[in-house]
């Protein structure tokens, strides 16, 4: 991986969802549920959402990175898990921010798929490391991003710097 950044801003994270939105649109998908990979997928979702006016929405909480560059062997399901019955025979889109290596939306995708629904993908940005390609994509890069909502981090780890200095 390259050390240069990709940074998206609050605007470009607007234009990106809203961008996704008409070219899942153009492409003939109406999902019946959008269902967000957590953390990272929230906000996208949420945006992708409103843009294709979906009010039926939910999230899979799965972690893999535990920190930066830092990852678990397999990417895990975490409590609380979603009503999984209820996608059985629907059109769901599946969100996240970004495809690194691919292991977590791979995850995901299988798990409702085994579940019965009818899944599609989007993130925001790909990787050229991925192991599975989404539906959708707005951008493709091999820069680490930096996202708008967690480039500062946790106010814990502040907290934490400041502790230790004192």
């Amino acid at each position: 991986m390259t050390t240069e950044r990709e940074t998206l801003t609050w605007q470009g994270f607007g234009d990106a969802t809203r961008d996704l939105s008409r070219t899942i649109v153009a492409d003939g998908f109406m999902p019946e549920v959008v269902v967000a990979i957590a953390r990272g997928g929230l906000l996208p979702a949420g945006a992708i959402a409103y843009g294709l006016g979906i009010k039926n929405c939910g999230a899979i909480n799965v972690e893999f990175y535990t920190g930066i560059g830092t990852v678990l062997p397999d990417p895990e399901l975490l409590p609380p898990e979603m009503d999984m019955a209820y996608l059985d025979g629907r059109r769901v889109l599946l969100v996240d921010d970004v495809a690194d290596s691919g292991r977590t939306l791979d995850l995901a995708v299988r798990l409702l798929t085994d579940r019965g629904a009818i899944v599609r993908s989007v993130v925001i940005y790909t990787k050229p490391t991925t192991i599975i390609r989404p539906d959708w994509s707005w951008k493709d890069t091999s820069r680490w991003i930096d996202f708008p909502w967690s480039w500062q981090g946790s106010v814990l780890d502040e907290d934490a710097a400041v502790a230790e200095r004192a």
